[in-house]
């Protein structure tokens, strides 16, 4: 019978690797992280400000939904390690959580190295093996099934292997794509990879003016000549580079999808819970009623006073004009600017400032209940390698946390199946 120095070797010790790691390793069977990084985690480390985001509060259906036609992938790993399961397994490990208004989760220390820590105390007491500053520099499938996997140090053989090497988002983390080029190795399609929930680059000079100024709720919608490409709403912040904050980084994948279009424009509206005619009738009232009032007084009520002072100067309005003989037409700009403001987009920051990656491991060759690919028994994805990416909010971590776990038990039961007696 065949021997190898291990059942199962993980490569990546991000949040899908640490998960499987431990959870095969909890499983009965051998197994071996690799780490190339000198720590592991670095990326959960980084996420959400340095706070971990665990995941989003609510049920697996609305994770399902929140990651569109793609998240039909994710129905057998959610239902073996959901949200509820997600924070359970946390707060099993010390790390309380809570929920923030917007539904997102996150440790009640605000830190995520106690996320982190609570993988790595986890994944020791599993019996699995971390080996850190390690870097894989090829894999092989072996004649008589199995793999070979070469590092800097040695060569090893494991019966199964998983790769959980993530995308290309925040290379500084050390994620530089090799999985791709793996995954393809073994004739496996990929989905181009491109930066999502990234930061977007207008053309528009007068927006780095407004630095600094945030919104709670804008939409916005991209535009490739009139056909939209994508619509999304929440949270929004002028920098000097563009626009960021949970609605642009959420609407940002279609841009870089659609990288080389010159077509590209952005309609923001700043009030989406006004109906255009009853912004427009606020304006005709306050011209009638506070007429006295400089009319970017007026528009400050609603909107931070800068943008409302820029927005004047786009319509063409001195900044100190008062509210009083606005006529219809100037109102109807004033509407205009608000409701439906265009912006050229220039593209994003790239996959420097990418949260995720968008593309990868095409899902089709996948088998969403183990994980395994369809192409090469033994072989087995999860995490961010994969064509699935999500909005902001925990759902890319959720992601994460199940593949990883649906892995690592289908891996363990599958080794244990095969073992004889």
């Amino acid at each position: 019978m065949q021997t190898w120095d291990w059942d199962l070797i993980v490569v990546g010790a991000g949040a899908a690797g640490l998960m499987a790691a431990l959870r095969a390793a909890e499983g009965g069977i051998r197994v071996l992280l690799l780490e190339r990084n000198r720590k592991p985690g670095v990326k959960i480390l980084m996420s959400g400000g340095t706070r971990c985001n665990i995941t989003h509060d609510c049920d697996p259906r609305a994770i399902v939904a929140a990651f569109g036609p793609k998240g039909q992938f994710l129905h057998s790993a959610l239902a073996h390690f959901g949200t509820r399961e997600t924070i359970a397994f946390f707060h099993a490990e010390g790390v309380a959580t809570k929920v923030e208004p917007t539904g997102k989760v996150f440790p009640v220390s605000d830190t995520a190295v106690d996320v982190l820590n609570a993988l790595l105390a986890r994944l020791h007491r599993s019996g699995a093996t971390l080996a850190l500053n390690e870097a894989v520099l090829g894999l092989e499938r072996l004649p008589q099934g199995g793999f070979r996997v070469r590092t800097a140090l040695r060569s090893l053989t494991t019966a199964r292997l998983l790769l959980t090497t993530g995308g290309q988002s925040y290379p500084g983390c050390g994620t530089r794509g090799d999985g791709y080029a793996w995954a393809a190795q073994f004739g496996h399609t990929i989905i181009p990879p491109v930066p999502a929930l990234v930061p977007i680059r207008v053309q528009a000079d007068w927006v780095a003016d407004l630095r600094g100024v945030t919104l709670a709720d804008v939409t916005v919608r991209v535009l490739e000549q009139q056909r939209t490409l994508t619509t999304k709403r929440g949270g929004f912040l002028f920098a000097h580079f563009g626009l960021t904050g949970p609605a642009p980084l959420d609407a940002s994948g279609p841009i870089a999808r659609h990288a080389q279009s010159q077509r590209l424009q952005l309609e923001l509206d700043f009030l989406p819970s006004v109906p255009e005619a009853d912004w427009d009738k606020f304006l005709q009232t306050e011209a009638l009623a506070s007429g006295k009032k400089q009319l970017a007084s007026v528009l400050a009520t609603r909107l931070p006073r800068r943008l409302a002072e820029v927005l004047l100067t786009l319509a063409g309005q001195p900044s100190d004009r008062k509210a009083a003989g606005l006529s219809k037409s100037h109102r109807g700009q004033l509407v205009g600017f608000v409701k439906r403001l265009r912006l050229p987009v220039q593209g994003t920051l790239g996959f420097e400032k990418a949260e995720v990656t968008a593309g990868g491991v095409a899902l089709a060759e996948v088998d969403s209940r183990t994980m395994q690919s369809k192409l090469v028994p033994g072989l087995f994805f999860a995490g961010e390698l994969l064509d699935l990416d999500g909005p902001i909010g925990g759902y890319n971590f959720q992601a994460a946390w199940s593949t990883g776990w649906l892995a690592g038990q289908r891996i363990a039961e599958l080794t244990l199946a095969q073992r004889p007696g």
